[in-house]
């Protein structure tokens, strides 16, 4: 085995390969080729580090340097200097791991002191495509363990004593599933993985994958011993080509060496895997839907009962986990669930990823141990609201989710406590909004998106979830009537009661939650014809202060329709009628002359 002074670790993720991680790559090795340093120091293309907002991210170990927003001009400087030199390049690091002139560890900034990583533990940390990199992180030791020294029945019974709870959405727990279908009778069994992963701003499944695709393989052959299956199937996002790539790479090298297909681990047991892509319907995020997209027809949801681990896939007795979820069965098996319950609240065990975005400083990747609070996670590992801005309310659980507002803001995050406030933790995602956000608009964006991924099956949702969004359209357009709050609350409800699936029984939460939180906002809308914030456009006018003017013709170069008149060095106005209220003129007026009002 080859020894390197220096290993380099460069993010593969989505986020840091779109910010350009490719090339700074490329340029890497052509500098080290250049330096003779080719035989000392290694490239290690990882998964996501969690701190998406500052990639390329670039990792130089042993000194565990954290090189942020790298670009490919500024890789001769860390090659010459640092890798060829010993000088560690400070402008280039991430400023909290400076202090006092001194170069500190990532775990003591602010963005990871307070995360525990157990869903993440490799990510960032070892070469997605080498199986012997997760092998020498104890992968497959659990699945050999299981194999070799455990029944099926001690499987769950670990499981359950755990407390896992399902990540994917409503939390139900893990180990009751797979006892449900270990108990069930069939000649065939299957077990699924979601990784549809369907949330505007949710890309935790995702990061998971590509960072580390052999603890999901590892995960479902567990699960396959637990309950008797010999067959699985992953459901991933066609729109995930990274984590699809590492997905079958890793399932090749699993068979190569022996970890799926027959005899596993010299035993009697079989299992096999193999990759289902979707076809971006956020509905194939639901359990039924999502085997039905497996099974060749069109992804729709199925009544349930009977529940799919009595008749899932083909009919057969099936388990379905979301990535997340399985991503923490290998480390519960190795390390006892004792371990695990440790961790988190007393009815929501260990850790949660979230996908943190919107007006948050560290928009990325975060673990966190359940009951953390939201302040903890928006202000301390989040960074705090940028550009002064309030805190006004978070977003979880995407469409399915609600928004809980600043008066909440020290409310331990956990299952229950989420529904208690009429969100949910759904998948991971978590979006910031700050005063500037309207709420009524949020709501309507929402439920924008729920009318077009409906898959249209059940009128409820079909029907009702287009009459919600007209009545919020309304509202925001200056056209609503106080009637139309109890219109929607009525028709909230009626749909929570009788949609087919958790899309459409979900869907009213945004608009319950911000009328609850924001109802004032709503009545601002209706009654005022204002909209508080300033977003909703037909409520909104642009007008240019002609104490501030100085007449540069900035603003009217830059309006798209022509709206604003005025000669050089004079006064500018804008014409009402014409406006678009795109805001262009107020990002191009440099003395702060234009405003909405």
């Amino acid at each position: 085995m080859q020894l390197y002074r220096s290993h380099v670790l460069v993010c593969g993720g989505t986020g840091c390969s779109s910010s350009g991680s490719k090339k700074v790559v490329d340029e890497l090795e052509k500098e080290l080729k250049a330096a003779e340093l080719e035989g000392e120091v290694k490239i290690v293309q990882t998964g996501c580090f969690g701190l998406c907002a500052l990639g390329p991210i670039m990792v130089v170990y042993p000194e565990g340097c954290f090189y942020s927003m790298v670009k490919p001009e500024d890789v001769h400087e860390i090659v010459t200097e640092h890798l060829l030199k010993g000088r560690i390049v400070k402008r280039l690091l991430y400023e909290e791991t400076i202090e006092d002139d001194m170069v500190k560890s990532l775990n003591e900034t602010n963005f990871y002191k307070k995360q525990l990583r157990v869903a993440l533990r490799n990510c960032g940390v070892i070469d997605p495509e080498n199986i012997e990199e997760y092998i020498g992180f104890d992968g497959y030791q659990a699945l050999g363990k299981c194999l070799t020294e455990m029944k099926p029945d001690d499987v769950i019974d670990i499981i359950k004593r755990s407390g896992l709870r399902g990540r994917g959405g409503a939390g139900f727990p893990t180990g009751v599933k797979w006892e449900f279908a270990a108990r069930a009778k069939g000649d065939k069994k299957y077990v699924c993985c979601n990784a549809d992963e369907g949330d505007p701003g949710a890309f935790m499944d995702r990061s998971v994958l590509e960072g580390d695709p052999h603890a999901i393989i590892e995960a479902m052959t567990i699960a396959a011993y637990a309950i008797g299956a010999d067959q699985g199937y992953i459901y991933v996002r066609a729109e995930y080509p990274i984590a699809v790539k590492r997905l079958e790479i890793a399932i090749s090298q699993a068979k190569e060496y022996g970890l799926l297909g027959k005899n596993i681990f010299g035993t009697d047991f079989n299992f096999d895997l193999e990759v289902r892509l979707g076809a971006g319907a956020f509905v194939c995020g639901e359990e039924t839907a999502l085997m039905t997209s497996i099974e060749g027809k069109r992804g729709e949801p199925r009544p349930r009962p009977p529940f799919p681990a009595n008749q899932g896939l083909f009919g057969k007795p099936t388990i379905l986990n979301n990535v997340e979820t399985l991503a923490n069965v290998a480390q519960i098996i190795l390390k006892g669930p004792e371990w695990f319950a440790s961790m988190g609240t007393e009815k929501s065990k260990g850790t949660k990823v979230f996908a943190l975005g919107g007006k948050v400083t560290n928009v990325g990747l975060v673990e966190i141990p359940m009951g953390t609070t939201l302040r903890e996670i928006v202000e301390e590992i989040g960074g705090g609201v940028p550009n002064g801005k309030k805190f006004k309310a978070a977003q979880t659980g995407g469409p399915s989710g609600g928004c809980i507002p600043a008066q909440h803001f020290d409310v331990p995050i956990d299952y229950d406590n989420l529904i208690a406030l009429g969100s949910m933790m759904g998948s991971g995602g978590l979006i910031v909004m700050d005063e500037d956000n309207c709420m009524v608009d949020i709501a309507k964006f929402f439920l924008g998106f729920t009318v077009d991924e409906s898959c249209g099956k059940c009128s409820p949702c079909r029907i009702g979830t287009r009459r919600l969004y007209e009545i919020l359209d309304r509202i925001t357009k200056g056209e609503g009537e106080m009637e139309d709050l109890e219109r929607l609350e009525t028709l909230c409800h009626h749909i929570k009661a009788s949609a087919l699936c958790g899309l459409g029984q979900t869907a009213p939460n945004p608009v319950l939650s911000t009328l609850t939180y924001f109802r004032d906002e709503y009545i601002a809308h209706i009654v005022e014809k204002r909209c508080p914030a300033g977003v909703c456009k037909d409520l909104m006018t642009i007008q240019i202060d002609p104490d501030k003017c100085v007449g540069c013709t900035l603003c009217a170069k830059g309006c798209p329709v022509g709206a604003i008149r005025g000669k050089l060095k004079e006064k500018h106005t804008i014409n009402q009628e014409r406006c678009i209220r795109c805001g262009v003129c107020m990002d191009t007026c440099k003395v702060g002359a234009i405003s909405r009002k």
